[in-house]
């Protein structure tokens, strides 16, 4: 593989996705530094320190403080955004980490609720104001002699297809930071801004307890994709019935019922396939700018439009 960027700061590079994309990222032949609140290197659930780690700068830094990382941007092509939370208290993490389902699930029911009145979120701190401030930050950096080419801040955001099992602000401010890093971008040509939309993302040996769920919606998907239009499916009808049961829901938060179309019919991603697709986005030669779907990251990959992939036991 040849390297389509020479250098990446990947935020949050030792998570789930950051560190996939870490590790596709050097496969591909960029340099990659890491910055994260710890600054520990990666390691499996297993507490195993993979191979490719080595090859990593691990930076301790603060998103919402850039001096912490301003000495970085200048020498790279560009920036992967992976912070992110699904609830606004971030604890599930570790129980999703460690395959603790009853765990993850009394995290999800009971504490997937608004912050205090007067208290900011988890999704307002980590889906907006992080990216927001590393992307300021991104283009306001004075690019080192020979970067001449246009520099991509990747934003991974998500598809609207959890509701209303979690709370409607974790799709709201991932809206809110592409709408606020477009804005940006837009004032900078010398930059462009990506925001690759994941449905459930899987890994069967990292995150074994999203293999399931990936099965049974990546099978829903492929019978969706399959009928002909004119045959009615159950994501055609909760859609129908999203804007007819509710039309006042609004472009930016749609009625719950088009989330759930959504999760029977957008195909799961492997977080590796997430990962090569965002490396595959940093190709000036592609000129890939705004949203990325999954259907939009399969076909990067060259997977089947149309096929939806099955979890991978051996991954």
């Amino acid at each position: 593989m040849s390297a389509i960027a020479h250098k990446i700061l990947v935020v949050g590079g030792n998570g789930f996705v950051g560190s996939a994309v870490c590790k596709i990222a050097l496969a591909r032949g960029m340099e990659v530094t890491s910055i994260s609140s710890s600054g520990k290197p990666y390691k499996t659930p297993q507490g195993h320190a993979p191979a490719w780690v080595e090859r990593v700068e691990w930076r301790k830094a603060d998103a919402m403080n850039p001096e912490s990382y301003a000495d970085i941007l200048p020498s790279v092509d560009a920036v992967v955004h992976t912070v992110g939370t699904l609830l606004d208290n971030t604890q599930y993490k570790q129980k999703m980490q460690d395959g603790d389902l009853l765990g993850f699930i009394k995290y999800l029911v009971g504490m997937g609720g608004p912050a205090a009145e007067g208290q900011r979120s988890a999704y307002d701190i980590l889906n907006y104001e992080s990216a927001v401030r590393v992307c300021e930050t991104f283009v306001a950096s004075k690019p080192v002699s020979g970067l001449t080419r246009v520099r991509p801040f990747v934003y991974v955001s998500a598809e609207d297809f959890n509701r209303p099992l979690v709370s409607a602000r974790y799709f709201e401010t991932k809206r809110e930071a592409e709408q606020r890093i477009e804005e940006i971008v837009t004032d900078h040509p010398q930059y462009k801004g990506v925001y690759v939309r994941p449905s459930i993302i899987y890994h069967p040996h990292n995150r074994p307890m999203t293999t399931i769920p990936a099965t049974i919606f990546g099978f829903s998907s492929r019978v969706h994709d399959a009928m002909p239009s004119y045959i009615p499916m159950p994501a055609s009808v909760l859609r129908w019935l999203g804007t007819s049961v509710f039309p006042n829901a609004t472009d930016k938060t749609p009625s719950s019922l088009n989330s759930l179309a959504n999760l029977l019919s957008i195909p799961p991603i492997h977080v590796d396939h997430l990962a090569e697709a965002i490396c595959i986005s940093l190709d000036p030669a592609k000129d890939i700018r705004g949203v990325v779907g999954v259907r939009d990251m399969h076909q990067l990959i060259g997977m089947s439009q149309t096929g939806s992939e099955e979890p991978a036991a051996n991954t």
